[in-house]
């Protein structure tokens, strides 16, 4: 299995037949279900939960999706997907990459990049990055390579 950058933040996904749709392969929406996962779980694996963007009133809500449908995956396919902030622009707005992989055969099914912008939660309105999270998603990223 080889990943586009280093150091990985993955999860396992197992296509479940809810995920399936009219043509027999996993929806696209559940792929963005899935990056929704995978972004939570990274920042929750970094001391960033929802309970503390509570706290601090502040959430990273996405700005713009990238998304780039490689291959299909069906139910039953067991399924790694990776995620990696890439950039951090210091006063409002994160950038993830993710890519998800079948190991069955090695195909990368997904490429895909989304862009988060900070937000203050009691209003919905763009507030600057918290210290803390400048700090805990900074010493995360990694170089972005093409």
């Amino acid at each position: 299995m080889e990943w586009d950058l280093p150091q990985p933040f993955v999860i396992e996904i197992v296509v479940a037949p809810s995920a399936i749709d009219e043509y027999e392969h996993a929806n696209n929406a559940e792929y963005l279900r899935w990056i929704e996962q995978v972004s939570w779980a990274h920042s929750e694996s970094l001391g960033l939960s929802l309970a503390r963007y509570r706290e601090l009133d502040r959430g990273m809500a996405v700005h713009r999706h990238e998304l780039d449908y490689l291959a299909p995956a069906f139910e039953g396919d067991r399924l790694r997907l990776a995620t990696w902030i890439i950039d951090l622009e210091g006063r409002l707005t994160l950038t993830r990459r993710f890519q998800l992989l079948r190991p069955a055969d090695g195909r990368t099914l997904l490429r895909a990049r989304t862009r988060f912008a900070c937000i203050e939660l009691s209003s919905g309105r763009p507030r600057r990055l918290p210290d803390e999270y400048r700090r805990i998603y900074g010493e995360a990223a990694v170089a972005d390579t093409p």
